[in-house]
């Protein structure tokens, strides 16, 4: 069974996160602050990690920066009140993986809850394959039904990404943020240029296309 740790100072909240998690088939542990779920964290092991921002002690950023600067890379759902962009780009900076603004719909989370978990076994097992194509993240690989070649780096994490969620739509600007980092001074354009090459590489793959969301972006579908 898969394990989830919530930090959240707000009892209520946090007890209704616990029953609709266990309720969907997982099993959770409770704290009240970041200081304690580093606590848990030493003492046991998490799938995944739901995180409020504002909390004594210890608050969500300084927790996840505190996991990632000590090599802890468990996935981060955070919740908070704050809806800012400011206070958004802050948590993915400091390395959370997702973000809900309370109020939360708990439907919402769970399906957020099982898409970073996805990822997270994706990520651990270091491929990803849709249909009969396969991508090998340590070597750049990717091996279809024809051939096996190697792509470069930024072609290949662009087709990972979108490949690891399937109909889901990336926009430019996250596009350029994930692979290129949030200091590159290179324009969106550097985007279409990476995915018309992946386009005219996978033409003839029976298994999926990158199709253009006009005015959006870009997303990976199955064939």
């Amino acid at each position: 069974m898969l394990k989830i740790l919530i930090a959240e100072d707000d009892r209520e909240l946090r007890q209704l996160f616990s029953h609709v998690l266990i309720k969907n088939g997982y099993s959770v542990k409770g704290v009240a602050n970041g200081k304690e779920a580093l606590e848990a964290l030493d003492n046991d092991y998490f799938d995944l990690i739901i995180s409020d921002i504002m909390m004594p002690v210890i608050d969500g950023y300084e927790l996840v920066r505190t996991l990632r600067e000590g090599g802890n890379t468990t996935p981060v759902l955070m919740i908070t009140a704050k809806d800012s962009f400011d206070d958004m780009r802050r948590g993915f900076l400091a390395g959370t993986d997702d973000y809900m603004v309370k109020p939360v719909n708990v439907n919402e989370m769970i399906l957020r809850v099982q898409a970073l978990l996805r990822r997270a076994q994706m990520i651990s097992e270091r491929r990803q394959v849709i249909g009969s194509t396969v991508m090998e993240i340590d070597s750049l690989t990717v091996t279809t039904d024809k051939e096996s070649f190697i792509l470069p780096q930024k072609e290949f994490m662009l087709l990972y990404k979108m490949a690891a969620s399937p109909g889901k739509i990336f926009t430019r600007h996250q596009l350029m943020d994930d692979i290129w980092g949030y200091d590159n001074e290179s324009d969106t354009h550097t985007v279409d240029v990476h995915i018309g090459r992946l386009r005219e590489r996978f033409r003839d793959s029976n298994d999926f296309k990158i199709v253009t969301m006009r005015g959006v972006g870009y997303k990976v579908i199955k064939l």
